[in-house]
């Protein structure tokens, strides 16, 4: 895959949190990462304004095994709470990602350069990304590095597994077009240890939550590709 990295992130807990768990501050975390979740970890390696991170496929590698943990936060208000968080423990997972560039930002256009972003990228993968990791919450801290999405054995090879409705991700105004927050649903199916996701644009349930415009960006708030690979190549 010419524009694409496959990376391995592992982690001693994660939350990847079902909206549906967070009344009354409870959280518990879905058995798999969400495609959002997934992205977000791909965008910490390496992500421009100009580029789109699209997630192929996540290959679990660990058992599926979850803790149970009384956290108090703190509220907004002062002071805290006793609220049970239920995370993922010992994850490790193989993702396959790739970037398109961004058809709903042609202001961006100048920063079209594949080769350039393709070699930050797996550059950037190499050192452990460029912004920290996290496994759905800060809490969850992760380690990514390079892998073969197929090598090793993983536990759940040879099964299949289906996880229900699950959140795919947020439609956000940058990425669509459309100056609205969505939010996108789906049914994710393992098929021998692996989850193929399918395209945002592809989702059928798709929930508007609010009005949201795009954020801008230009030379005073955003590093072009080109500058940023002559300075990563001037340190080498």
């Amino acid at each position: 895959m010419w524009n694409g990295i496959e990376f391995s992130v592992k982690g001693k807990y994660a939350l990847f949190t079902n909206p549906i768990t967070r009344m009354g501050g409870e959280k518990s975390s879905y058995q798999i990462p969400t495609y959002e979740a997934l992205k977000g970890i791909t965008e910490s390696i390496y992500w421009k304004p100009s580029i789109k991170i699209i997630v192929d496929s996540v290959r679990v590698m660990n058992p599926i095994k979850m803790e149970s943990k009384g956290i108090r936060p703190i509220n907004y208000g002062g002071g805290n709470t006793l609220a049970n968080y239920t995370y993922l423990r010992d994850v490790h997972y193989k993702v396959r990602a790739y970037f398109v560039f961004n058809p709903h930002r042609p202001d961006l256009k100048h920063d079209h350069n594949e080769e350039k972003h393709h070699n930050i990228m797996k550059r950037a993968l190499r050192a452990g990304g460029r912004r920290d990791i996290f496994l759905g919450t800060r809490e969850c801290q992760g380690y990514v590095e390079p892998t073969d999405f197929e090598a090793e054995e993983s536990f759940y090879d040879g099964v299949d597994m289906d996880f229900g409705l699950m959140v795919h991700g947020f439609n956000y105004p940058d990425e669509t077009g459309r100056n609205k927050l969505e939010v996108r649903l789906w049914n994710p199916v393992m098929k021998n240890g692996v989850i193929k996701f399918i395209k945002p644009e592809e989702c059928t349930i798709v929930r508007s939550i609010t009005d949201m415009e795009p954020k801008i960006f230009n030379e005073e708030n955003m590093q072009s590709v080109d500058e940023l690979y002559d300075e990563l190549k001037g340190g080498s």
